[in-house]
């Protein structure tokens, strides 16, 4: 079922790259993205693929990942409700840099790179409050990186469940025995790490009885607690 343009407007609103834009702006945004879903396991798109379109998340959940140069396949992220990915084809036409799948039934708002330029060359002020933005997340991004260089595996992958709890509250998890979907090797990719360094951390937290494992699932009993293992 497709949103509506007040549906559209209210989750445009959520949208970091969209931080900066007014309701008129975003209301223009709405009226040019339509419908799309894709059931579990589809690709939306594949790293290599000509780009013009990005997709915001109504509702499911999506993987990025890249092939090495060895042919392992590494995941880059994992993305929930209200997050955008492919973002960067609103801007350009470059190839995808990433292949994106759907982990599950995902139902998205699509925007056409086209139909995008076309509103900043009609509304310049758009153009002007979207550079603030990307500026914004260009030095939150750096940002992160700086602090991922001086922290330990251990942090690293605390961090990485703790962003996981905080997706999951924003879908109505509770504050404690937070379900996370996700596998080990998955968290090791995201945090940068070898899988085995995160394995044994993970079985130290469960010990610990911060998490408990499952077969491509975690339980975070005490998300509160992984504070004490970032630094």
């Amino acid at each position: 079922m497709g949103a509506t343009t007040e549906e559209a407007v209210a989750l445009l609103h959520g949208v970091g790259v969209f931080e900066t834009l007014a309701e008129p702006d975003l209301r223009q945004i709405a009226q040019v993205a339509v419908p799309r879903a894709f059931e579990p396991g589809e690709v939306i798109f594949r790293e290599g693929d000509s780009s013009d379109t990005c997709y915001v998340i109504r509702s499911g959940h999506a993987r990025a990942t890249r092939e090495h140069a060895d042919g392992r396949t590494i995941t880059l992220a994992h993305f929930g409700p209200g997050d955008i990915f492919g973002e960067l084809a609103i801007f350009d036409d470059e190839k995808r840099s990433a292949t994106l799948e759907a982990l599950d039934e995902l139902q998205t708002i699509a925007i056409s790179g086209p139909d995008f330029r076309r509103l900043l060359e009609e509304h310049a002020s758009m153009a002007v409050k979207l550079a603030v933005s990307l500026g914004r997340r260009l030095r939150e991004a750096n940002e992160r990186l700086t602090r991922q260089s001086f922290q330990t595996v251990q942090s690293r992958v605390a961090t990485v469940l703790g962003d996981l709890v905080e997706d999951a509250r924003k879908e109505g998890a509770g504050e404690r025995d937070v379900l996370v979907t996700i596998t080990q090797a998955d968290i090791a990719q995201l945090a940068g790490s070898s899988r085995e360094s995160a394995s044994r951390f993970l079985a130290v937290l469960e010990r610990a009885g911060v998490i408990t494992q499952g077969r491509g699932r975690i339980v975070v009993n005490d998300p509160a607690a992984l504070r004490g293992y970032v630094y």
